[in-house]
């Protein structure tokens, strides 16, 4: 274990002070009249967020916060792809019979995503409840892992380093919480590691099926909230998805704005932030820490959406497919 060493997150001033000139320099284009969420991110929404980030919000302040959680860093060997420094949280129960859980985030998340249940996972309410030993990795590409320079890293290699992760802790059994793309890579460790992966929780899941009712007994047996539901799924099919096409094709072009524009960076989150989260009630503060995450992420924010190019290639799914059915 003395290859993990703990880690105290400290971005540079000169990267602070940079960031804070290009807010300075924003330029903001104009929108229609009346046309609220429909088109993006509303105007008011991301000149508030401006104006707050320039003025009022402190990164640093934000940043010893983050350092209230056990961070530490370690190198995980990765099969074609050598070693990769991963930053992780890592919680350990006092209780005896705690179960380590892997929490793995996707995109636009972070290792930030499990910092409020912390307290909640590792108590056991006076036996009533189990424990856990919380294990939430920055994925590589993410965070403050390093960054990835070969085409090739997709979900196998992602459940690899996580994998690879939780034996380096000396967990050889776990159960595992994945959202987002972490389902999938959680999902991947399943079918990879089922001796090791015991069990799954997931709060993203993925069909291919339509979501309309295909017959009107199908319909009229339909609760108010399933309606509802089926009516957001068709709503993001034709609405929702416009990101993961440009970043499941051409990556590169859209990392230049991310890379170079705070404020690009920051409406391209705080869309997703809004749309996906169940009206949870963000702070101005809350999404600007999880913005500056990306802005300041050892790789670079233009490095997290290579996942949607690297696991949608062909032979990808064909890959998962066999696996599965195997």
């Amino acid at each position: 274990m003395e290859s993990i060493q703990p880690f105290q997150v400290s971005v540079p001033q000169e990267l602070v002070d940079q960031l804070d000139q290009k807010l300075s320099l924003a330029s903001l284009p104009n929108e229609l009249e009346d046309s609220d969420w429909e088109y993006g991110a509303p105007l008011a929404d991301i000149k508030r967020l401006l104006e707050y980030w320039q003025e009022e919000y402190d990164w640093q302040l934000h940043e010893a916060r983050i350092n209230e959680l056990p961070q530490f860093m370690t190198q995980i060997t990765v099969n074609g792809f050598n070693n990769l420094d991963i930053h992780f949280v890592h919680q350990t129960s006092p209780v005896e019979s705690a179960i380590p859980l892997l929490f793995v985030h996707g995109w636009p998340g972070s290792f930030l995503e499990v910092a409020k249940i912390l307290p909640l996972l590792a108590d056991t309410k006076d036996g009533t409840e189990p424990a856990f030993h919380i294990v939430a990795p920055s994925l590589p590409n993410f965070g403050f892992s390093q960054g990835v320079t070969k085409k090739g890293f997709s979900l196998p290699q992602y459940a690899e380093v996580c994998h690879n992760l939780m034996l380096k802790l000396g967990y050889t059994q776990y159960v595992t919480q994945g959202g987002d793309w972490g389902a999938w890579i959680t999902r991947t460790i399943g079918i990879l590691h089922p001796t090791s992966c015991l069990a799954s929780h997931i709060n993203m899941i993925g069909s291919r099926e339509s979501p309309h009712p295909r017959t009107p007994s199908e319909a009229s047996s339909l609760t108010p909230s399933e309606r509802a539901g089926l009516d957001r799924s068709a709503w993001f099919q034709t609405q929702g998805t416009g990101y993961s096409a440009i970043q499941s094709t051409k990556p590169q072009t859209l990392g230049y704005l991310l890379n170079d524009s705070p404020v690009g960076l920051l409406a391209w989150i705080y869309e997703k932030l809004h749309d996906w989260t169940d009206a949870y009630p963000w702070t101005d503060d809350e999404i600007l820490t999880w913005t500056c995450i990306y802005a300041f992420s050892t790789a670079g924010p233009a490095a997290s959406i290579r996942i949607y190019k690297e696991t949608r290639r062909v032979d990808e799914g064909v890959w998962l497919k066999e696996k599965t059915r195997g």
